[in-house]
């Protein structure tokens, strides 16, 4: 009953979603053949669905997603993988977070548009200074929803664990990482975008090539319609990774809807 009822409120869910999105673009073309819009500041969603027709059979669009891709997932890898490591040993060692973590917290709050330059000068035009970029944003995001669930852990649970005999590697393993793991993968998903928009920025500053020197590109001859082009990529791109971590969180978070099933189950026999 309870999963049949879920199952028809996401899919009441997908369809007002599919009207809106619809809706909204029928009335963006419908606005834009009134001749109602300025092709300088905007184009219409037919001109974007040709230039991305052309923008992929010419093969720019595969030259430029590998690029700024490569540079996303090289940041979000080390970012995330980096983040949970100094996390777990910030928030074991809470002597040693307690002089770090203001330190790292300081530096999240510089915008990352206003260092972009200086890591073009560190690593150059090429893959580095935007893989450190991304990599940068995606660390912030991951360290900080990570740092915050480990401090957040009911220190009897590690205390009884510890009880139970489990030495540290086991209480990582089997209390630490679980307790947290649900903050974890919010952090990832955070870091998506983040990995994202710290390739576009690096690209913006100084590359030869990806979807942010596209955009620049283009914006330095007028040509709207590529920019916005690129943008729906960037999008696409974005939600099939959220997609990807749906499906992932709801395999290794899988305990945490059999608990959420299991006390549904007690309520109703109460």
């Amino acid at each position: 009953m309870e999963s049949s009822r879920k199952i028809t409120n996401n899919n009441l869910a997908l369809l007002i979603r599919t009207v809106i999105v619809v809706g909204g673009l029928l009335a963006w073309e419908v606005y834009a053949q009134k001749g109602s819009y300025n092709p300088i500041f905007t184009s219409h969603p037919m001109a974007i669905l040709k230039d991305l027709v052309n923008f992929l059979t010419s093969g720019e669009l595969a030259y430029h997603a590998s690029i700024t891709l490569t540079e996303a997932f090289l940041g979000l890898f080390f970012g995330s993988i980096i983040g949970i490591v100094l996390a777990i040993i910030f928030g074991y060692f809470s002597f040693l977070g307690d002089i770090i973590t203001p330190i790292i917290s300081a530096i999240s709050c510089i915008p990352q548009l206003a260092l972009a330059p200086i890591y073009v000068l560190w690593f150059g035009l090429g893959l580095s200074s935007k893989a450190f970029l991304a990599g940068l944003s995606v660390f912030f995001n991951v360290f900080s929803s990570t740092y915050g669930a480990i401090k957040g852990i009911d220190k009897q649970i590690i205390e009884s664990a510890n009880l139970l005999g489990a030495n540290n590697i086991q209480t990582l393993r089997t209390v630490i990482l679980p307790a947290c793991m649900p903050w974890v993968l919010s952090g990832f998903r955070g870091g998506i975008g983040a990995a994202l928009v710290g390739a576009i920025i690096g690209e913006y500053i100084g590359a030869k090539g990806g979807f942010g020197w596209m955009i620049t590109y283009s914006t330095s001859y007028f040509n709207t319609t590529r920019v916005m082009s690129c943008i729906v990529i960037l999008l696409i791109v974005g939600m099939s990774l959220n997609k990807i971590l749906d499906i992932l969180e709801s395999k290794i978070l899988i305990w945490r809807s059999e608990t959420t099933l299991s006390l549904n189950n007690s309520r109703n026999k109460n």
